[in-house]
C-alpha cells in the first residue's frame, strides 16, 4: 500500500498539484494513523495531508479512484467445484464449440480467476499501454484489453451457450448459477483492467520528463493563477518580454530590404550613368502605432495586467501605445504605465474606479473613448481590446465600436473566454468578434506571449 501512495503522490505531482516531501510523509503518518480498512476515511486523512490548495481537489478526486479502487479482482468461488463429473463434462462439451481463446475466456470466469500481474503487464504491452501517459486514454485502452480477452464475445455467446447446456440436459438452476458465475466474473474482471489501466497511465504520467516550474506557470490557465503565482509572473514576464524583443528586432532588420525600391536606385545610380551599382530598398517601417484597451474587472485582471505588462517592456518595438483601462468608466492609463510597472498603474486605475464582479459596462466605455479620445484611431493605428465580452446586460454599443474598426488600420480582440461560452449570459463576445478584424483566444501567458508576437510581426 505505501508504494502505491508513493506512485499517487507523483501522479499528483505529474498532474501539477504541488506536493514537497514533507507534505508525502505527513500523508504517510496520516493513512497509518487512519488505516485503510474504512474507504472514506482513508481518502479523507490522504487528502488532508496532500492538498494544501483549492485547485489541487479536482485532481485528487479523479485520481485516488486510479489508484485506490478496483484495485484487485475480488475473491471468487470456483464454480467447477461445486460440480459434478457429469456437469462438468456437460460443461466442457459445451464450451468445445467456441474458438480456443475464447473457451479460456469462459473457463477463466466460471473458475473466477483474476488476471495474475504477468498476465496484465503481458496484456498491456499487448495493446500499448506503457506508451501512453495520458489519462484521458483510459477508457480507449480499457476497451482495447477487453477486446484481446475476448469479453465483448463472451457477452454475445453467453445465450448460446445457455442454449447448448439446456439441450445436452444440464438442469435449468445449474445453467442459471453458471450464468451468474460468468456475469460476476466479467464485471471483477474489468474492474481489474480498470485499475490496471488507470495505474499504469498515471504511472507513466509520473515518469515522464516534467516540464520546469517556469514552462508551467507560464502554461498555467488565468483562472488558475493564485496571487503568489502572478508575483512570480510579474518578475518573469521581462524576461519573456527580452525574447520577444530579440525575435521582433531580427524579423524587422531582416525585412527592410525587402522591396527593391526602382526610383530611389535609378537616383542613387546617376552617377555611373544609370549602372545600377548600388541597390536601395524600401524601408518598411513595421512599428505599429496601438490603442489598447483593457477590462481590469475582477475577472479579467491579470489577463489585463500581463497585456500591459508586455506592451510596456516591448516599447521601442511600437511607435506609440496609448492605454486605456476600464470596468465601468473609461481611464487613460499611459501616464500611469510611464510612473512604474503595470501591476502598479492597475492597482491605482482601481482606487480611482472601485472594482467589482458585477458592474462591468463596455459600452459606456465606449462613450468616453469616442467623446474624450477618438481622435488617436487613423488608418496607421492597431485598435485592440482585451476583455471578455461579458457587458452585465448592459447596452454594447456596437455603432460605436464599428466606428472604431472603420477608422483604425485593424481591430484585435484578445479574451480568455472559450468560444462556447460566447453568448451565454451576460456575455456580448460573439456580437464583438463578428465585426471585428481577428479574435484571438489567449488562456494563458504563454498563448498571450504569442498572440503579441504576431501583432508585432503583423506590423
Amino acid at each position: 500500500m505505501e508504494e502505491r501512495i508513493l506512485r499517487f503522490i507523483s501522479a499528483l505531482r505529474a498532474s501539477g498539484v504541488r506536493v514537497s516531501l514533507a507534505e508525502s510523509a505527513d500523508g504517510l503518518r496520516a493513512v497509518r494513523a487512519a488505516g485503510v480498512g474504512d474507504r472514506d476515511r482513508f481518502r479523507v486523512s490522504l487528502r488532508a495531508a496532500l492538498i494544501k490548495e483549492h485547485r489541487g481537489l479536482a485532481i485528487f478526486d479523479r485520481l485516488f479512484p486510479v489508484f485506490f479502487d478496483h484495485a484487485a479482482m475480488p475473491s471468487l468461488p470456483d464454480l467447477t467445484g461445486d460440480l459434478s463429473p457429469q456437469e462438468a463434462e456437460l460443461l466442457a462439451e459445451a464450451l468445445r464449440q467456441f474458438s480456443e481463446s475464447l473457451r479460456r475466456t469462459f473457463e477463466r470466469l466460471v473458475r473466477g480467476e483474476p488476471l495474475s500481474d504477468e498476465e496484465l503487464e503481458r496484456l498491456g504491452r499487448a495493446v500499448g499501454l506503457q506508451q501512453v501517459d495520458n489519462l484521458r486514454y483510459r477508457d480507449w485502452m480499457i476497451e482495447r484489453m477487453r477486446r484481446a480477452l475476448r469479453l465483448r464475445e463472451v457477452q454475445e455467446a453467453l445465450a448460446e451457450l445457455e442454449e447448448t447446456l439446456a439441450r445436452l440436459g444440464l438442469q435449468r438452476e445449474r445453467v442459471k448459477q453458471i450464468r451468474a458465475q460468468i456475469d460476476v466474473s466479467q464485471r471483477a474482471l474489468e474492474g481489474q483492467l480498470l485499475g490496471y489501466a488507470g495505474q499504469q497511465l498515471a504511472g507513466n504520467m509520473a515518469a515522464r520528463p516534467r516540464p520546469s516550474d517556469w514552462q508551467a506557470l507560464v502554461a498555467r490557465p488565468f483562472d488558475r493563477l493564485s496571487e503568489a503565482d502572478m508575483e512570480r509572473l510579474r518578475h518573469e514576464v521581462r524576461r519573456l518580454a527580452a525574447a520577444l524583443r530579440s525575435t521582433v528586432a531580427l524579423r524587422q532588420k531582416h525585412a527592410r530590404s525587402g522591396q527593391l525600391d526602382a526610383k530611389a536606385t535609378v537616383r542613387a545610380n546617376l552617377r555611373y550613368a544609370g549602372v545600377p551599382m548600388e541597390l536601395r530598398h524600401r524601408d518598411r517601417h513595421l512599428k505599429p502605432k496601438l490603442v489598447v484597451v483593457c477590462d481590469v474587472s475582477a475577472s479579467m485582471r491579470y489577463v489585463s495586467e500581463l497585456m500591459l505588462s508586455l506592451l510596456h517592456a516591448l516599447q521601442d518595438q511600437v511607435r506609440k501605445t496609448h492605454a486605456f483601462a476600464f470596468i465601468d468608466r473609461l481611464e487613460y492609463i499611459s501616464p500611469d504605465l510611464a510612473r512604474g510597472e503595470a501591476h502598479q498603474a492597475v492597482a491605482r486605475v482601481i482606487a480611482r474606479m472601485p472594482a467589482g464582479y458585477y458592474n462591468t459596462d463596455l459600452g459606456s466605455s465606449l462613450e468616453d473613448f469616442d467623446r474624450r479620445h477618438l481622435a488617436l484611431l487613423d488608418t496607421r493605428t492597431t485598435f485592440i481590446v482585451v476583455g471578455d465580452g461579458r457587458n452585465n446586460f448592459n447596452e454594447p454599443r456596437l455603432d460605436l465600436f464599428d466606428k472604431f474598426v472603420r477608422r483604425s488600420r485593424r481591430a484585435l480582440w484578445l479574451t480568455p473566454e472559450p468560444r462556447p461560452l460566447w453568448g451565454t449570459g451576460d456575455s456580448d463576445m460573439h456580437r464583438y468578434a463578428e465585426r471585428c478584424g481577428a479574435v484571438q483566444v489567449v488562456t494563458n501567458l504563454g498563448e498571450l506571449a504569442a498572440a503579441v508576437d504576431r501583432l508585432l510581426a503583423g506590423g
